[in-house]
């Protein structure tokens, strides 16, 4: 069980990526900043955990990347998700709230 917690964990960075990914492609700095604004700052995405991540993903297929330019003008390597990404992002999702309930039943039981 201890290796299936720290699965889920680790892998919520994937799952947070792959879902920011779903509205579009975006570069690096772009989803690291999405996260953080979608939780008003209290995940906070490190460039030591985003690139590993998004290195493994892209070899995972769930992820492409190519070159182009950024909203500033510079260029930038832009990651997509991909048909296989999608379906890895719906079983992520279906991961985490079945991981979430089981927690919310310890932590917030029903009066």
């Amino acid at each position: 069980m201890a290796d299936t917690t720290a699965e889920l964990l680790h892998g919520t960075l994937v799952a947070l990526i792959l879902k920011t990914l779903a509205g579009g492609r975006r570069h690096g700095y772009a989803i690291a900043r999405a996260i953080e604004d979608a939780t008003d700052g209290v995940v906070e995405v490190e460039d030591g955990s985003l690139y590993p991540a998004l290195y493994r993903m892209e070899r995972s297929g769930w992820i492409e990347a190519e070159w182009g330019v950024s909203e500033l003008g510079r260029k930038a390597k832009l990651y997509r998700l991909t048909p296989r990404g999608r379906r890895q992002l719906t079983a992520e999702t279906a991961e985490w709230a079945r991981f979430a309930a089981a927690i919310s039943h310890v932590l917030l039981p029903a009066s």
